[in-house]
């Protein structure tokens, strides 16, 4: 899909964005990192537990070069780029800390520089590196993703698309008000604003509600529709997909040829730009995924998830970059899947995590041939939350997780008030997630039983009001050993 997305001119301006970033990296070193994942998934906390305890020496045993002692600096530098916001690391940090709830989650893109000091490990390295990586952390929405498709389709690919989908399942209901508000208008008559407006209020609503708690659906485009920003309002976001399109050019003036305008206005203001000067320049890139989510959401929500992640995936120009193809098309070579919330289980089901999100990615990565990049699924937990204990029922010892359930959150008919501690069963993945796959389409489709429910961060231990603690985590270290680790070597 990737090569589709753009035109000659796009890849030509892309081109140049890249010589000027690498030219400045032949001076100062830089890898970008994009961090993405949809709604919930946690990017802000990923990015806030990464710097913390970088920072802050946290422990991070399998990230090579800060065990080996080979990392004599690491700190905050300003962004090269005065265009973007700031990630505000301290103010999240603050939330996570001090007052122990969740920051807010991602709205916009946002970034931040870390600058590592270090000594290679090779004496030859030593002579010719300055021993510096700047690390540009890239935070976008995962909605905006699930955007980049739109490039290679017009209105009528995209209206069609969509309201087949608006078919299926659960969305057949909730699609009911938009679907029943398109039969009733003459696409051929003349454009009103009016219509256009309802139209899209009605669509953006069954949007709303696909994405809600209780219903979890990932496949959502417009992605702009749900956070709309400084553009609300705008007519580049004031237009709705038209079931039933005929094959036909647009009659001039029509309330078509207005949605078709307004939808190609929405790829050149909002898309194309993200590609350009964001998605374009990243170097590697982390996706995080709520599986757990999904699952406990059911079948429906888990299948969006794997048809919203397949779209996420089609996106990326996998490949290795050489150093003189780097100057041209830059292309992301190492891609994680990170599978977040390990800490909502016991770590015996911590691999089977893993191969259920391994799973839900496997034949996007085998359709655009993702697997020749440096390719990783994990499961980890960028904040942990809860902590391992047994618990004795009958003769056996049931393992399960303790924490602090978030206020409001409900466990066997117990509605918790956000400062009880409590150990809960979580339940186990199956060993092999193929079964549960294969059921996805029958009537009765067999997922796990699975006790989810959100924890607020830990008590951390330290001098009162500091926030200088590390945060601890699982498997942090081993994701910035695969995404960093050959850089600092």
């Amino acid at each position: 899909m990737a090569p589709s997305l753009t035109s000659f001119t796009d890849d030509a301006r892309i081109a140049l964005d890249n010589i000027a970033d690498r030219a400045s990296g032949l001076v100062n070193p830089t890898i970008r990192l994009g961090v993405t994942g949809l709604s919930r998934a946690g990017k802000t906390v990923l990015i806030s537990s990464i710097v913390q305890n970088l920072l802050n020496g946290g422990r991070l045993p399998l990230f090579e070069a800060v065990r080996s002692g080979r990392v004599s600096g690491i700190r905050l530098e300003e962004q090269p780029d005065d265009a973007i916001p700031r990630f505000q690391y301290e103010d999240h940090i603050q939330a996570l800390v001090r007052d122990r709830i969740w920051p807010d989650s991602t709205r916009a893109i946002s970034e931040l520089r870390l600058t590592i000091d270090y000594q290679s490990a090779s004496g030859w390295n030593r002579l010719f590196s300055p021993g510096r990586l700047s690390l540009d952390i890239v935070d976008y929405p995962g909605e905006w993703l699930l955007d980049l498709p739109l490039l290679a389709q017009d209105y009528r690919q995209f209206s069609n698309t969509t309201a087949e989908l608006a078919q299926t399942g659960i969305r057949k209901e909730l699609a009911q008000d938009w679907m029943q508000l398109a039969a009733t208008i003459d696409m051929d008559a003349p454009a009103d604003e009016m219509k256009a407006r309802r139209l899209f209020e009605v669509y953006s609503a069954y949007l709303k509600a696909c994405k809600s708690d209780e219903r979890s659906l990932s496949t959502l485009p417009p992605g702009r529709f749900l956070m709309p920003g400084d553009l609300e309002g705008s007519p580049a976001l004031t237009f709705a997909p038209l079931p039933g399109i005929a094959e036909t050019p647009a009659i001039k003036g029509s309330l078509r040829a207005m949605m078709e305008r307004r939808f190609e206005a929405y790829k050149t203001v909002v898309v194309k730009p993200f590609f350009r000067h964001h998605f374009a320049r990243l170097d590697r890139q982390i996706v995080l995924v709520d599986a757990l989510q999904a699952i406990n959401r059911g079948p429906e929500a888990l299948e969006d998830l794997e048809r919203a992640l397949g779209d996420v995936l089609g996106c990326f120009r996998p490949g290795h970059n050489s150093f003189f193809s780097s100057f041209v098309t830059r292309r992301i070579d190492k891609v994680l899947i990170a599978a977040t919330k390990a800490d909502h289980l016991h770590h015996e089901s911590h691999d089977r995590l893993e191969r259920l999100t391994g799973r839900l990615v496997d034949r996007a990565i085998q359709r655009i041939g993702l697997s020749g990049a440096g390719f990783e699924v994990m499961a980890i937990a960028s904040v942990r939350a809860t902590r391992e204990a047994s618990v004795k029922e009958g003769s056996h010892m049931l393992p399960v997780i303790v924490g602090t359930p978030m206020a409001g959150e409900t466990i066997n008919g117990e509605r918790f008030d956000g400062t009880k501690t409590t150990a809960i069963f979580p339940g186990d993945l199956p060993a092999d997630p193929t079964h549960m796959f294969n059921t996805l389409d029958s009537d009765s489709p067999d997922l796990p039983d699975i006790n989810f429910v959100r924890f607020r961060p830990p008590s951390l231990e330290g001098r009162p009001g500091s926030l200088n603690l590390a945060v601890p985590h699982i498997r942090l270290d081993r994701a910035l050993q695969f995404l960093l680790g050959d850089r600092l070597a």
